[in-house]
């Protein structure tokens, strides 16, 4: 059988790191403890020139670790006595993972709606959103390419807010020549199955103020480990993925994967608990060497994992152009690292269900305002309307692979059976803001 091209299936992998990855599984003694996690943490604290990084199970574990860990009520003490929570601004069109820590740590998420040019938060209207509650704002990079942040940084300073980096897409990417992660107060970084770069699970907290980073590593050391076979489950995944499930995915793998992940063998991207707002139980919890060493493989390989992005997204940008589907826009003062290409169209979602039927598994970030489609927006204290440009996107969004196992073949063959839709029916192209 052939392989899927697969925009989220575990695509980083290389033969390396299922080498690695196998390896592993028969040493259970290097599994929670070892010299691994340091020397990542320091390996990232010397590439984004940083004074402080704090290693965690995931993305959403680090961005948790932040939120308990900052005194939002040192700002107005007389505000903290009342009963109403404090509020974090973020943008809406991304996932639970970002909108559910803020709610675990008893704050409020106050969503606000996305710019179309870049699907980043929209910075004109903060202001309307703004109560004397609200203590910080998020800015989420999607896709790697990388927020206006000239005027982020603008708005925080003068409502002084606490300004915290969402690069869960963006690692590598920059502003002005700046990398992202290290603008705000703290950012904090995703190594998930699908992201810059990956061990199944796992992610990173940056900082350059001392005192917030001293609280971050008291909270890593309070939390603990994973336990034992939530690690086994993680190493299993690359090896399953490349030997069993991918090779054989038309015909058998695809139920496989559902069994495996039914049985608990293999884990999910999303626990069901998270799509109603409540924590599951490993979240949060501490990096175990194990996944801190596949981490580590990837991480010497970020610079070409991005430069082939880049190429990739060239082929797309090529294909594509003068057609009716809408790409995104470049900025002359920001590097795009392109975590994935998303364009839109008003087909989006007919195009992706085509896509999937001839074994092209093109993605559908964001097909609701906050992701995946079954999370309960009640739960997560979004409301229907609240960010409509955000809604309207999720309707015309779809977004294609450029990870390493993406040959120019692959994106030539994307481009191919895109262009069958490249209808006369024009959609508004999004403004240059620069």
């Amino acid at each position: 059988m052939t392989k899927p091209i697969s925009i989220s299936l575990s695509p980083n992998a290389e033969k390396d790191d299922i080498e690695l990855a196998f390896k592993l599984i028969s040493k259970p003694w290097l599994w929670k403890k070892g010299t691994a996690v340091e020397q990542l943490e320091n390996e990232f604290k010397s590439y984004l020139g940083v004074k402080h990084a704090v290693s965690f199970n995931s993305g959403r574990s680090a961005f948790l670790a932040i939120l308990e860990s900052i005194p939002f009520n040192n700002k107005d003490l007389s505000c903290s006595l009342t009963s109403s929570p404090k509020e974090v601004m973020l943008q809406a069109f991304t996932c639970n993972a970002a909108s559910n820590p803020i709610i675990w740590s008893g704050l409020k998420p106050v969503y606000q709606d996305v710019d179309e040019s870049d699907f980043n938060i929209e910075t004109k209207s903060l202001q309307d959103k703004l109560t004397s509650r609200t203590r910080a704002m998020v800015v989420q990079h999607t896709f790697g390419l990388p927020a206006n942040m000239d005027e982020v940084l603008k708005f925080c300073q003068e409502k002084d807010l606490i300004l915290i980096e969402d690069c869960a897409h963006s690692l590598g990417a920059s502003y002005k020549g700046k990398k992202v992660g290290t603008f705000g107060r703290a950012a904090f970084f995703s190594f998930s199955r699908d992201k810059v770069i990956s061990s199944v699970y796992g992610g990173m907290a940056v900082t350059d103020d001392d005192e917030l980073a001293q609280l971050l590593r008291a909270f890593q050391e309070k939390i603990g480990y994973p336990s034992y076979s939530w690690i086994f489950q993680q190493l299993l995944h690359p090896v399953l993925m490349d030997r069993i499930i991918l090779p054989n995915y038309g015909f058998l793998g695809k139920y496989l994967l559902v069994l495996f992940q039914w049985l608990n063998i293999l884990s999910k991207a999303v626990h069901w608990r998270e799509k109603i707002g409540k924590k599951p139980g490993y979240f949060p919890k501490r990096f175990p060497n194990a996944l801190a060493v596949l981490a580590l493989n990837q991480f010497k390989k970020l610079e070409r994992f991005n430069q082939h992005r880049k190429e990739i997204a060239s082929i797309y940008s090529e294909g594509l152009k003068n057609s009716t589907f809408v790409l995104p826009l470049g900025y002359d003062d920001r590097e795009n690292i392109f975590l994935r290409f998303p364009i839109r169209h008003f087909n989006a979602h007919q195009i992706i269900k085509d896509a999937w039927r001839k074994n092209m598994l093109i993605g559908d970030w964001y097909t609701t305002a906050i992701a995946p489609h079954d999370t309960r927006m009640d739960k997560l204290e979004y409301d229907f309307g609240e960010c409509p440009r955000a809604e309207e996107l999720s309707k015309e969004t779809l977004n294609l692979p450029t990870h390493i196992n993406i040959s120019e073949k692959d994106a030539q063959k994307i481009v191919s059976f895109l262009k069958q839709y490249d209808s006369p029916v024009k959609m508004k192209q999004p403004l240059n803001r620069d």
